[in-house]
């Protein structure tokens, strides 16, 4: 290796050691707050049923109920973002569209990627999704 080249060698070093410390950190404490996600719901089932222990069926209820409204809120989330995704996918389109010659209007297909993305989303939460019982 050339002397010249010692710098750059080091700047990409130490920007993979960097980049791969970061990666690190994120999946250890990604996993550390789903440990703990587990660990709160395991302790809030335990405390319903000790408070419905003369009455199992009410405390179920309870538990089933907040488990639809999980899955109702993550339906309600993939709405709003396959809309926002169709939107922005319609916008880029049209912009694209207006703002590209005749000999760069491949350039406009570029739009179909965000736009499909939110067809994929929204059909997902209107035909797919698991549905309330």
């Amino acid at each position: 290796m050339d002397v010249s080249q010692a710098p750059i060698f080091l700047f990409g070093s130490a920007l993979m050691l960097g980049l791969f410390s970061f990666l690190a950190v994120t999946a250890w404490s990604g996993n550390r707050r789903r440990e703990r996600e587990a660990f709160y719901k395991a302790e809030t089932n335990r405390k319903i049923a000790e408070l419905f222990a003369g009455n199992p069926d009410a405390g179920i209820a309870l538990i089933r109920e907040i488990e639809s409204s999980e899955i109702r809120k993550r339906r309600e989330g993939l709405k709003v973002g396959g809309l926002m995704t169709t939107a922005v996918g319609i916008a880029l389109l049209v912009f694209l569209t207006l703002a590209a010659t005749n000999s760069m209007m491949h350039m406009a297909a570029v739009a179909l990627i965000p736009i499909l993305v939110g067809i994929g989303l929204l059909l997902y939460c209107y035909v797919l999704a698991p549905k309330d019982k």
